[in-house]
C-alpha cells in the first residue's frame, strides 16, 4: 500500500543537497515511489559488516547472531559485489553497522567498495571514537550521515546501559564533531514502554532538539540480550502517544512517514539486514533468513521476502516491539532457543506467503 505525503521543509533540503552532491544517488531515489507501486523492495541495506564491538550493552540484539571463527564472512571484495547487485536493483541506500564500526580496521575499504557514488551512506556508531578527526575523515571518504547511539541525559544512566564509563560524554562528542565536520547526524535512542511517556524521554527530545538533532526511536525487542522480555513491549496505544509527539518534537520511528511514503512496517520493503555472514533478515531483530548472500542474487532474496505477507503487504504495526500475538507465535516458539538466524522456512508456512503476488500496490 502506497500512502504518499508532502515532503517536509528539511526532507526538501536534504534531497536538494543530495542532487547536488550526489546525483546519481538522487536519481535513484526519485524512482521509489515508482517502484513501491509496482511492488518492488526500496530497501536500505542495514549492513553487519562485523560484530566486533568496544560495548557490551544491555539490549545487545546481535549477541547470539556471532558464530565462531571460520565461517565465510565479507570481505571488501565480497562487499563490492553487494554494492554491484544493490544499484542494479536501484537500491540507494546503505547502513554500515556492527557491532562498532569505528573500530573496523577496514572501514575505509567497506566504504570504497560500496562505491559513495552510488549510494547514500549512513554509519551507526556509539560515539567513543568518533573525535572531530574522525568525523571530517569521514565526510571526505563519502559517508553521507552518523547515527549515534545515546539512551539518556543522564551520564551515570547511559554508561550503565552501555556498559561502558564514559560513553555518555564520548557520544555528546561525537553528535557535536559531526555535525562541525558538515555530516548529517541522528541520535537513535532505545524507548522501554517504562520509558516512553517519562519526564526524562520528553527533556531528552527537547535537549537534542535545541541542538537540531533529530531523535530515531528504537523500541525495545524481546530478541538477544533480552529475549523473553516482553514486558519492555509497546502497544498500539504507546505508538499513537508517540505519534503525537512527532507534531512537537523532531522524533521518529521506522514507521514514520518519510520522503512522501507512508509504508508501515519496512521489513524487506524497505530495510533488510545483512549480516556477517551472508544471511539476509527481514529486519535488525527479525532472526530468520530469506537467503545467503553468497550463495544466490540478492533480487532472489528479497523477492522471497516481499512474498511473505507480513512484508510485502502494508502492516500499520511494528511486528517486533508492539505485536506480542506475532512474537509470542513467530519469535517465541520458532526462533528462541535455535541457531540464529533461523531459515524462514522453519518460521513460517504457507498461510503466510502472498498467493500468486502481483507487482502491483495493494
Amino acid at each position: 500500500m502506497l500512502k504518499k505525503k508532502k515532503l517536509k521543509p528539511e526532507e526538501d533540503r536534504k534531497r536538494n543537497q543530495m542532487k547536488k552532491e550526489k546525483p546519481y544517488v538522487y536519481e535513484k531515489i526519485m524512482k521509489y515511489e515508482e517502484k513501491v507501486k509496482k511492488g518492488e523492495s526500496i530497501a536500505i541495506l542495514q549492513f553487519q559488516y562485523d560484530y566486533a564491538c568496544n560495548f557490551h550493552c544491555h539490549h545487545c540484539c546481535i549477541t547470539k547472531l556471532r558464530r565462531p571463527k571460520g565461517e565465510r564472512c565479507f570481505t571488501p571484495k565480497d562487499v563490492a559485489e553487494l554494492s554491484r547487485q544493490a544499484d542494479e536493483m536501484g537500491l540507494a541506500n546503505i547502513v554500515i553497522t556492527g557491532g562498532e564500526p569505528m573500530i573496523f580496521p577496514d572501514f575505509d575499504e567497506i566504504v570504497k567498495a560500496i562505491d559513495p557514488q552510488k549510494f547514500y551512506i549512513t554509519s551507526d556508531s556509539n560515539g567513543f571514537f568518533l573525535d572531530e578527526k574522525r568525523a571530517k575523515h569521514l565526510k571526505k571518504i563519502g559517508v553521507d550521515k552518523v547515527q549515534i547511539s545515546l539512551d539518556s541525559l543522564d551520564a551515570n544512566e547511559h554508561d550503565d546501559f552501555r556498559r561502558r564509563k564514559g560513553a555518555h560524554a564520548k557520544a555528546l562528542r561525537a553528535i557535536e564533531a559531526a555535525q562541525d565536520a558538515g555530516l548529517n547526524v541522528i541520535v537513535q535512542t532505545v524507548v522501554t514502554k517504562q520509558r516512553l511517556r517519562s519526564k526524562e524521554f520528553i527533556d531528552f527530545l527537547k535537549f537534542l532538539n535545541k541542538k537540531s538533532v533529530p531523535v530515531f526511536v528504537t523500541f525495545a525487542k524481546p530478541v538477544g540480550a533480552w529475549e523473553g522480555n516482553f514486558d519492555a513491549m509497546i502497544n498500539k496505544k504507546d505508538l499513537k502517544f508517540l505519534q503525537g509527539l512527532e507534531k512537537s518534537c523532531d522524533v521518529f520511528t521506522h514507521l514514520t512517514p518519510s520522503y512522501g511514503l507512508n509504508l508501515g512496517c519496512i521489513g524487506v520493503k524497505r530495510m533488510v539486514s545483512v549480516t556477517k555472514y551472508g544471511d539476509i533478515m527481514p529486519c535488525p531483530y527479525m532472526h530468520t533468513t530469506l537467503g545467503n548472500f553468497f550463495k544466490e542474487p540478492l533480487k532472489d532474496i528479497i523477492e522471497r521476502g516481499m512474498n511473505i505477507k507480513w512484508f510485502g503487504k502494508y502492516v500499520d504495526t511494528c511486528l517486533m516491539a508492539a505485536d506480542k500475538k506475532f512474537v509470542k507465535k513467530y519469535v517465541a516458539k520458532k526462533i528462541y532457543g535455535k541457531p540464529l538466524p533461523v531459515p524462514y522456512t522453519e518460521v513460517f508456512t504457507e498461510e503466510d506467503m502472498i498467493k500468486k503476488r502481483k507487482k502491483k500496490s495493494k
